[in-house]
């Protein structure tokens, strides 16, 4: 499979995300969610992305981590070549609710309790989640260095930016920031500036729910629909490779709890689309 770059790392084209094996109304069973991840090792995937807040409830945070890392565990394969990318600050309540909390101290317990979840003495990529307005994003994006600097992550990125927190982290992290993970798909493109920015400072953009979410993954349609159709594939595949074509910097990472989902989506590193489609598809 192609690969692409976070900081000093390649990494396959496709990533898997992993959130909706852990989401309260949608996870398959463990056995299930285990097939799917080595379905998409096995074909090449060399990320996975995860977080403590992808979890059925506010009592099981790091339920996603944990299943990554069981996962991994079982796989035959090499496991040093998989980054594990996490993410801290956005949080559960009570009744499945969902808050931020951006602050340094709170974002240093969640890195600790990742390692622990993971089983690992540093995570790979880890993400600051999501800004927290009640704090300052120096505050959040600092906690992110000082992690980075004492080695319990090697690798750091933020998540949910617009371009002045990006253009802001990337100063706070001495020019080390690895990775943003925006939301982007063919229904939600406002993420384009985000995308620009990325690729001026040479930093990888992870779009999240790049298929349009996973109550409209397989809704895809108009133009997408036309150019799979005259290409013989789903349009979750033509989908995929338009957001490759973007820029060199986009790393998708389509969510999955199905091996033949996640390997449909693998499968879009390899299709390369012609200029008149990509004009079609906009």
């Amino acid at each position: 499979m192609e690969k692409r770059v976070i900081g000093n790392l390649d990494v396959s084209a496709i990533g898997l995300g992993a959130m909706p094996m852990s989401v309260a109304g949608h996870m398959p069973d463990e056995a299930q969610s285990i097939r799917t991840i080595h379905a998409a090792l096995d074909a090449g995937v060399t990320l996975i992305d995860t977080a403590d807040a992808y979890t059925p409830s506010s009592g099981e945070v790091g339920h996603n981590e944990r299943l990554v890392a069981k996962a991994l565990a079982l796989w035959s394969g090499d496991r040093g070549t998989v980054l594990v990318a996490t993410k801290g600050g956005h949080t559960r309540t009570p009744g499945d609710g969902w808050g931020v909390d951006g602050r340094a101290s709170h974002i240093r317990r969640a890195c600790e309790s990742s390692l622990k979840a993971l089983g690992v003495e540093a995570i790979g990529l880890y993400q600051h989640h999501r800004p927290d307005p009640a704090v300052p994003y120096e505050e959040s994006v600092g906690a992110l260095r000082d992690l980075l600097d004492e080695g319990k992550i090697l690798l750091a990125g933020i998540s949910n930016a617009d371009p002045e927190q990006i253009r802001t982290a990337y100063e706070i992290l001495g020019g080390r920031l690895a990775s943003v993970q925006n939301e982007y798909s063919p229904r939600f493109r406002s993420s384009e500036p985000e995308i620009d920015v990325c690729a001026e400072l040479g930093v990888a953009f992870l779009p999240w729910s790049p298929l349009g979410g996973m109550s409209s993954a397989g809704g895809l349609a108009g133009p997408f629909a036309e150019v799979a159709a005259a290409r013989g594939v789903s349009p979750q595949r033509v989908c995929l490779a338009w957001e490759l074509a973007r820029s060199p910097v986009v790393i998708p990472i389509p969510g999955a709890s199905r091996p033949e989902t996640i390997l449909d989506s693998v499968a879009a590193a390899d299709l390369t689309l012609t200029e008149d489609e990509l004009a079609v598809l906009g």
